[in-house]
């Protein structure tokens, strides 16, 4: 069976989860890209097409001449609307497209949600090119947060306190990205956490979720994820009921929201398996072949009433953050050891020598820790104590 796989840059969720799945069922894997060359150099041994993968329609033509597809599949943001859409052209499993287009477009997201009844944020839109000044007329209370519309790892995510800045802000956002329109939305006040779900359009697996430390503003870094088996039932509940207007229901969804005074209300949905390496960790807390489970539903198989989790793990994911631009001179190497009963691996995200810009974004991970086990407290020891021993250096 053949397995096309969009993609853009190469993710650990793809290179460390999802290929790996996908030799273990046995699939043959083409992966559409607009970087083949990224994609080889992780060394897989996956088949690796070039392909205007942003554009369904040549897609549709690459496969079209090439291999018969059993499924078609992205865990990107940025593709899953054309996978979608590919899927359906092709008459194999997939997401519906509507619902795609919904979580992915922000703007689209609020109206959706508001036209169902089901929560209205006050929000305005603001196309590419357009005067930013059409934010004011919107009569937006303050604080309130712009971001672009289809923005990803809270780039460019800024809170505004006055008119005035927002308009400023929204100017800024614009002379660096002109292509992207923007969101300006209320500020949405309370705890972050997240929803993890995992479902084949019949049945839907609730596998628990985050809680996540944020930066202090103005910037919004995650930090920091702690995972818990399950959120209070009010709140899940509540967060399912805003995923079933969206039509969410079919593979893996992450689900960002905040709750206050017992309300929840979506900050975004992400249709894909949560990334940033919390995905490995889910699985290893779960005790579950999470990634060959998300292939198996879009390659039509239905998922097991139980998925026979572990109900007794703790898990933390924490990130090294540089503080400023320059070039890093000093940080540990990969590892895995066993401290207390607690797995630790850490893995960097920037070699030893690189030179970058302080971005406010999760592009300023220098490193990430997972770490697992039984007893909470020991993994927060644990954690704690490899920050307190490692040295991370910029010159």
């Amino acid at each position: 069976m053949r397995m096309y796989l969009l993609a853009l840059n190469p993710t650990d969720s793809v290179t460390e989860g999802f290929l790996p799945a996908a030799a273990h069922l046995g699939l043959d894997v083409t992966i559409l890209t607009d970087q083949p060359e990224a994609h080889r150099k992780t060394g897989t041994e996956a088949e690796v097409l070039e392909c205007d993968v942003r554009d369904f329609r040549a897609v549709i033509t690459r496969i079209a001449t090439h291999h018969p597809a059993d499924a078609v599949f992205t865990n990107s943001d940025h593709l899953q609307t054309q996978a979608a859409l590919v899927a359906d052209y092709f008459g194999l499993p997939g997401k519906d497209w509507r619902a795609a287009l919904r979580t992915k477009n922000k703007a689209e997201m609020r109206r959706h949600l508001a036209a169902a009844g089901v929560d209205r944020v006050r929000s305005a839109e603001l196309a590419p090119g357009e005067d930013p000044a059409a934010l004011l007329a919107a009569d937006l209370p303050f604080p309130c947060v712009v971001k672009p519309r289809e923005g990803v790892a809270s780039e460019d995510v800024r809170p505004a306190d006055s008119p005035e800045e927002l308009l400023a802000l929204a100017q800024d956002i614009q002379r660096r990205r002109p292509e992207a329109a923007l969101v300006a939305e209320e500020f949405l006040a309370g705890e972050l956490c997240t929803l993890e779900t995992l479902g084949d359009g019949r049945v839907r697996h609730v596998l628990g979720g985050f809680r996540t430390t944020v930066s202090a503003p103005p910037a919004f870094i995650e930090e920091r994820h702690d995972y818990v088996h399950a959120h209070p039932e009010s709140i899940t509940a509540q967060i399912l009921a805003q995923l079933d207007a969206l039509g969410v229901g079919f593979g893996a969804c992450h689900t960002e929201f905040v709750v206050h005074e017992g309300r929840a209300r979506l900050i975004e949905v992400n249709y894909r398996v949560i990334g940033d390496q919390c995905d490995l960790l889910l699985a290893q807390v779960l005790g579950i072949p999470l990634f060959e489970l998300v292939l198996r539903t879009h390659l039509g198989e239905p998922l097991p009433a139980d998925l026979d989790v572990r109900t007794d793990g703790a898990g933390r994911v924490e990130y090294a953050l540089a503080d400023r631009a320059g070039t890093l001179t000093a940080a540990p190497a990969a590892t895995d050891r066993v401290t207390d009963g607690v797995r630790l691996a850490y893995r960097p995200l920037r070699p030893v020598g690189a030179d970058h810009p302080h971005h406010r974004t999760n592009r300023d991970y220098l490193g990430v820790l997972r770490a697992t086990g039984t007893d909470r407290s020991a993994v927060d020891r644990a954690v704690d104590g490899f920050f307190a021993a490692e040295r991370w250096e910029i010159a």
